[in-house]
């Protein structure tokens, strides 16, 4: 049995997350689709982690086991030519059979975009939040300032995460302004369900002026949802990058 380690570009706007889900069109359900025509396997692909519904990835990372003689040049090949075009396989290699891409992941960094502006846009509104208000982007970047280091999530996580700890520990939390577009970037060793998602309605309502920057520092320590803000839309979320061990 060989190894097989995918790297995965996709547009989430028509797919219902990464999970697989009976008779709903998802990234794992399409490619397993195919990877079981070519190999006539049963295939299982192992992904870095869960994606949301609406939420795209520039570099998901994912994993399969097979006994095929294809090599990974003719699975990237035929799998680009049969996935839907809102998914693309930009790596296919043989990676050490004990390769794990979920679980021997180090580090994962998501963006997340806003477009801040009066007016809407009718290209592209499936890749960030509108927000019409102004928002105080020095405040917020004040409050992305207590989310650095390690500390218990619990008051960003989403309901029904299956996880053992909420504690994570963050290495980078930072926003960037390219005119009305605003970036929010943020990398951690894991992330819970919703989280940054969470973060950045917290983070919003700072700019908005609910709170001060020391609000977020606050919530963080409530450990409650309900002292948060809202849940930020799905489709200004993209997955950028997943690390690994060098060896």
């Amino acid at each position: 049995m060989k190894n097989f380690k995918l790297t995965i570009e996709y547009d989430g706007t028509d797919f219902h997350g990464w999970q697989y889900q009976p008779g709903l069109p998802t990234i794992q359900s399409e490619i397993q689709k195919i990877l079981a025509l070519m190999t006539r396997e049963n295939i299982v692909i192992h992904g870095s982690g869960r994606t949301d519904a609406g939420v795209h990835a520039l570099a998901q990372v994912a994993h399969f086991h097979s006994g095929t003689r294809i090599g990974p040049p003719q699975f990237q090949v035929a799998l680009n030519q049969m996935l839907p075009p809102g998914i693309v396989i930009r790596e296919c290699r043989h990676v050490h059979p004990a390769f794990h891409a979920r679980f021997d992941a180090i580090r994962k960094t998501y963006r997340y975009h806003i477009l801040n502006r009066p007016l809407a846009t009718a290209v592209g509104r499936q890749y960030h939040w509108h927000i019409r208000q102004p928002l105080d982007l020095s405040a917020m970047e004040k409050a992305a300032g207590h989310l650095l280091g390690e500390h218990d999530f619990k008051a960003f996580e989403g309901s029904g995460s299956p996880r053992v700890s909420t504690v994570r520990r963050i290495d980078k939390a930072c926003f960037s302004r390219d005119g009305d577009l605003i970036v929010f970037e943020i990398s951690s060793n894991g992330f819970l369900k919703f989280m940054v998602r969470n973060i950045v309605g917290t983070l919003v309502d700072v700019g908005r002026g609910k709170y001060g920057p020391e609000g977020v520092r606050d919530i963080l320590a409530s450990k409650d949802r309900t002292k948060g803000g809202a849940t930020a839309p799905a489709q200004g979320l993209f997955l950028m990058n997943v690390e690994y061990p060098e060896h």
